[in-house]
């Protein structure tokens, strides 16, 4: 089977590296995988996986892009690619308004984002990542949804990785109990989060207890982030709050800390390490990994939304609780990293992720002609209203400044992301 994979983005992140990691995991049981994308620090993780990359057209700005789809479709025809599998709702349209509708090529999209895109095609064969994302779907009308979690990698990230000389490339002190938060510093999201991670650590820091905070990231928020860290190393004294910038390998850094941080993507990784997981939500959310919360996230997905309409200092101040219980008690250190360690591997190991995605798409192949013409019809006329409808509203947004950077796309972009 020949299989081309299409992630929305190349910038480390956690739907772009499950689309990576996955297309090496499927051509590992035995097929002819390749990577379509634009440029990116995550191409060289492409080529380093041994798959074949190919440049998406330079001129393929817009989303979607109709230069995109002539590409694909181009690339189907001649390359005879079986399957397009597209990630987030911009390669899903391209792949559907390209090789599905002019050559009938079997499509399948994955949506890690929060909320699948209402225009996206409900004849599309559908990957989400949590039940209650399935339900909504399924429910909206698409005919095939799948709950896939998003894949870790459990043998690359594992409690044996050795942790290198992070603590001492990053000014860390390597007797006091290290908090680390792996995450693409932007303002959608995760931005009150970081801002109360950072107080809380420095909150408890001047207060004497022995912490230090590792972000690991880049990304527009970054100044913001400095500010609240600067803020944090003033209150206690000393440097307790370090930003490494982006690493194009995290590992290390999941690796040296004793207690983690994090939502979506990269809660599974941290959990793939055996240590204590606190995770990151909004209006501050956050909440100590332990088999009692584990049903709600298996839910609605590593991540919450909390009553506060002041986030920062309600995320602190919780924060602030979890990680002075955690550091009092650090004999539960271990049984809660085992559990995380345990869960991770049985739901969502990167060989259970290709299987899935290996029987979907022979089962995208076997029916693509299922859907009738008149299906097909109605349904891009569906979605071409409802894409014009929602540039409109990016449009207006943008005059008034009120646009978010990320709409769809804004869930688990903070893995590893």
């Amino acid at each position: 089977m020949k299989v081309l994979v299409y992630p929305h983005l190349m910038e480390i992140g956690g739907s772009q590296l499950n689309a990576v990691e996955t297309a090496a995991a499927v051509r590992d049981r035995g097929h002819d995988v390749s990577v379509i994308s634009r440029p990116g620090p995550l191409v060289e993780t492409v080529r380093r996986l041994g798959l074949s990359h190919i440049p998406l057209d330079p001129r393929s700005r817009r989303r979607p892009s109709p230069r995109a789809a002539a590409q694909l479709t181009q690339l189907v025809r001649e390359h005879k690619f079986d399957v397009v599998h597209g990630y987030e709702w911009p390669p899903g349209v391209d792949a559907f308004i390209g090789p599905r509708l002019r050559l009938g090529a079997p499509v399948v999209c994955t949506v890690y984002s929060a909320t699948v895109a209402p225009f996206l095609p409900r004849v599309i064969p559908l990957i989400v990542s949590t039940d209650d994302i399935r339900r909504r779907a399924a429910e909206a009308g698409h005919t095939s949804v799948t709950l896939l979690e998003p894949p870790v990698d459990v043998r690359a990230n594992s409690p044996e990785h050795d942790p290198g000389s992070f603590r001492k490339d990053h000014g860390l002190d390597p007797a006091v109990p290290l908090v680390a938060a792996v995450s693409r510093l932007l303002p959608e999201l995760k931005l009150d989060g970081l801002l109360a991670a950072c107080d809380a650590v420095g909150e408890l820091a001047s207060s004497g207890v022995q912490v230090q905070l590792a972000v690991v990231g880049g990304g527009l928020a970054r100044p913001m982030v400095e500010e609240a860290a600067a803020a944090a190393n003033a209150r206690a004294g000393r440097q307790v709050v370090v930003l490494t910038g982006e690493l194009q390998d995290p590992r290390p850094a999941y690796a040296a800390a004793d207690v983690l941080l994090g939502m979506g993507s990269s809660a599974l990784r941290a959990m793939a390490f055996g240590k204590p997981l606190v995770v990151q939500g909004e209006r501050g959310f956050w909440e100590l990994l332990t088999p009692e919360s584990a049903p709600a996230f298996l839910r609605q997905g590593w991540y919450g939304i909390g009553s506060e309409a002041d986030g920062r200092s309600a995320g602190a101040a919780r924060l602030q609780k979890i990680l002075r219980e955690l550091l009092d008690d650090r004999a539960d250190w271990a049984r809660l990293g085992a559990y995380g360690r345990t869960l991770v591997v049985e739901r969502c190991s990167l060989d259970r992720a290709a299987a899935v995605c290996e029987e979907l798409f022979l089962s995208a192949i076997k029916t693509p002609t299922r859907t009738s013409a008149i299906q097909l019809t109605q349904e891009t006329t569906r979605a071409a209203i409802g894409l014009l409808q929602y540039k409109a509203n990016r449009r207006w947004q943008r005059w008034r400044g009120t646009a978010s950077i990320e709409d769809f796309n804004a869930w688990h972009q903070g893995g590893a992301k």
